[in-house]
């Protein structure tokens, strides 16, 4: 009975596969070519296909290289790490050494440096409180308790050893504005 079956049914597959295969060898083209493009356009898609591999896209690879060994560097500096000039060395050295100490600067920039702050007595860069004591001392504005704070945290680091140049100058010039804010006008 089964046989009876595909008897009847495969005459029919085989109609339909002979007509699917005239229709597709009618549609192919007449000649055959093995580019859909004419020889003289081949050559030119040639020629800007060598340039963009051999000149482009190397110089694309080592931008991103470059974009990727100094994303520590980057932020070290958004976080004011108070040892970013030695991630900026560590970035640099991972470009000599192909990027094996990468993932080494990768973590100090995350790291908070606790035992730089015991030593130090803060855990950020000088160019911290350089940026936010210029930013306090042009603002007319600014809260007085906002420069108490930093001049607090300026002699705090004082105590524990030499400010650097810009830190004492800063430092001074909070004190003579503290003075100069919290003196009491005489009244004649």
């Amino acid at each position: 009975m089964r046989s009876n079956c595909f008897a009847r049914v495969a005459p029919r597959c085989l109609a339909a596969t002979r007509a699917l295969w005239a229709l597709l060898l009618g549609l192919a083209p007449l000649v055959a070519r093995a580019s859909l493009l004419s020889p003289e356009m081949e050559d030119k898609v040639a020629d800007v296909l060598t340039i963009v591999v051999l000149i482009v896209a190397p110089l694309i690879g080592v931008v991103v290289i470059w974009m990727v060994h100094v994303l520590p560097e980057k932020l070290a500096e958004k976080k004011h790490h108070p040892q970013k000039a030695a991630i900026q060395t560590v970035c640099l050295l991972s470009l000599v050494f192909g990027g094996m100490l990468w993932p080494f600067a990768w973590l100090w920039a995350y790291t908070k440096p606790v035992g730089y702050k015991v030593a130090f007595g803060t855990d950020k860069h000088d160019d911290y409180y350089e940026e936010r004591g210029e930013k306090l001392l042009h603002d007319e504005h600014a809260p007085l308790h906002d420069l108490v704070q930093l001049r607090d945290e300026l002699d705090s680091m004082a105590a524990r050893g030499p400010l650097s140049p810009k830190l004492q100058e800063l430092r001074a010039s909070i004190g003579m504005r503290l003075a100069a804010d919290t003196a009491v006008p005489t009244v004649s």
